[in-house]
């Protein structure tokens, strides 16, 4: 009598041979013998495994060469290169523990590491590190600055790490086994890997305590968790505020004696610059002429001004919020914002955007894309697609201040103006060609791949594109003297690196961004008008050009020269409080 057998184990009911008499012959070619040991059932948690030691090895080389930099003799590096791999390993293998559950799985994995690629790209590239902030910023990026961050270089970067992952996750077999066995496998991976690191850390942690004190950014250089901690906690964070709530602080809000004897309205153009450098402006003293139609119009430069941020994102709502950077930086509710406040007081307020949005700042009162109801022939002359110079703001602005309601511009215009200025890395694409007096230029995205020289020309070449802007701002400016009493003010949101440190663009987290990424050119313009009307001393505001100032002072010198009363004004702050005539 026959007994029939059936497939009892795992491997048997996958069709696998467990016996050794049923096993293929060995080839000697050891890419065969890779591919019959690849092949093998495997259970997810293994993979993960493997997964993770595959990015520690080929997506850490930005961790490794600061480690090398920091760390100087190979003697005293290497141990650490070799500690910090084994964090990012368990960190890495941990997170993934989470995820180990069968082979539909596997377009995770891949996603995994293609993010690990992109990420090592743009760290070797321009030296960004992935904390919460970068990952907002990169969240908030629009298709123009997206496709200016794509080059072949990133493709051939991103190819050689994905490839052979994906090539390896699409051959490998991940045996079934049931949800019981799954789970213990999976809390037995992410407790060894917890209990590995736990036990590395203490080991080294008289080298790692100081180093990590005083090189904070290393933690968010560890591939991919720092990217994958990052992006959770953007996420996870607002979900713990207390509440969503919007904060009024428009209470109170009053226009100044100021208005009740003027003859013309008063009209503010707040230009908020992007990505220029206060020691890149001639008028601040460097050497180059950058700012020659500035000069000629006899602006006023402010020379010791730091940013609330080092990206927009941090930067634009910060310095438009009445809590300052600290406060802001702090708060557990959103606030109104100064637009809010100068629209509450009866002024017209308009916001013209020529970058990717206002970061919900303008979203209360009107506001519109500098490339909105542009015609065919102005879309020729000054956009690449739908990216314009800033020069295209200037293009119907009667028409778009006389859209506003007339009782609000019978008493005063405050128009902000958010420029694309020099944004990189395509800073290429931030000059006409008849501003590009500094040659030759750096013409590519990849600005490893430019000299210095040409990177400091393309860079230039964008402050002088902002130059000749801001010198037709006020020309524009003066031609409205007829009906208003006009003034500028300018201020950019960061700075930029431009290869000192070995740093590019900008978004290292605050605390410890080099001094190019924090100080940023502040420029005033005053009509003559505007300056009888609120009572300027030309010679004050000479004398305090090098006073120290930040972006805590923008909303209280608005409201200063606007002559807006609100119980959040604060004189102190006022940057022009003490050059106004007490009337």
């Amino acid at each position: 009598m026959s007994v029939s057998r059936t497939a009892s184990t795992p491997l048997q009911r996958a069709g696998v041979p467990e016996s050794p008499a049923e096993l293929p012959p060995v080839d000697a070619n050891p890419w065969t013998r890779f591919n019959l040991w690849l092949a093998q059932p495997r259970s997810a948690a293994s993979v993960v495994l493997w997964l993770g030691l595959y990015l520690v090895l080929t997506t850490n080389w930005p961790l490794w060469n600061d480690l090398a930099r920091i760390g100087g003799a190979p003697s005293t590096y290497l141990p650490t290169v070799a500690v910090m791999s084994l964090l990012t390993l368990c960190g890495t293998v941990a997170m993934l523990s989470f995820t180990a559950w069968s082979r539909w799985m596997k377009p995770l994995w891949f996603a995994v590491v293609v993010l690990a690629a992109v990420v090592q790209h743009y760290m070797l590239e321009y030296r960004v590190v992935m904390d919460p902030t970068m990952i907002a910023n990169a969240m908030q990026t629009d298709p123009n600055e997206a496709r200016d961050l794509l080059s072949w270089r990133m493709a051939f970067n991103v190819l050689v790490v994905a490839l052979p992952a994906g090539w390896a996750l699409w051959r490998v077999r991940i045996v079934p086994m049931r949800f019981l066995s799954k789970l213990w496998r999976n809390v037995a991976l992410l407790v060894l890997a917890v209990v590995v690191a736990l036990a590395a850390a203490v080991s080294m942690n008289r080298e790692l305590a100081p180093l990590m004190r005083n090189n904070v950014h290393l933690r968010y250089m560890m591939n991919p968790i720092a990217t994958l901690y990052s992006t959770g906690s953007l996420l996870i964070k607002p979900m713990f505020k207390r509440s969503g709530k919007l904060i009024p602080i428009t209470a109170g809000t009053a226009l100044g004696a100021s208005y009740a004897s003027q003859t013309k309205p008063p009209l503010f153009v707040v230009v908020v610059g992007e990505t220029a450098r206060a020691d890149h402006f001639a008028l601040n003293g460097y050497a180059r002429d950058t700012t020659p139609e500035l000069a000629k119009r006899g602006v006023l430069s402010y020379r010791d001004v730091h940013s609330c941020g080092t990206n927009t994102l941090a930067s634009v709502p910060c310095m438009f919020s009445p809590l300052g950077k600290q406060g802001y930086e702090s708060r557990k509710d959103d606030y109104e914002s100064l637009m809010d406040v100068l629209q509450a007081s009866g002024l017209a307020v308009f916001w013209l955007d020529n970058q990717a949005g206002c970061k919900g700042v303008c979203v209360r009162v009107p506001n519109a894309s500098a490339f909105d109801g542009l015609d065919a022939a102005t879309k020729k002359a000054l956009c690449d697609g739908d990216e314009c110079l800033d020069d295209v703001m200037l293009k119907n602005l009667d028409e778009r201040i006389a859209a506003l309601p007339a009782e609000r511009r019978a008493k005063g215009i405050v128009l902000v103006m958010h420029q694309m200025g020099s944004h990189g890395p395509a800073y290429y694409k931030r000059s006409a060609p008849d501003v590009k007096r500094f040659q030759p230029e750096c013409k590519t995205n990849a600005l490893a791949e430019c000299g210095h020289n040409e990177l400091m020309n393309v860079y230039d070449n964008s402050i002088a594109q902002t130059d000749r802007f801001l010198g037709e701002t006020i020309d524009w400016l003066k031609a409205q003297s007829k009906t208003y009493d006009p003034a500028m003010l300018y201020v950019s949101d960061h700075g930029e690196s431009l290869g000192e440190y070995g740093l590019f663009l900008h978004g290292v987290p605050y605390s410890f961004a080099p001094e190019a990424q924090k100080h940023v050119p502040m420029v005033t313009w005053f009509s003559e008008g505007m300056t009888e009307r609120r009572k300027l001393s030309r010679s004050c505001m000479e004398a305090g050009l090098d006073a120290p100032l930040t972006h805590d002072n923008l909303y209280h010198t608005v409201l200063g020269v606007m002559d807006v009363t609100t119980p959040t004004y604060k004189p102190a702050l006022d940057a022009l409080a003490s050059c106004r005539a007490k009337g």
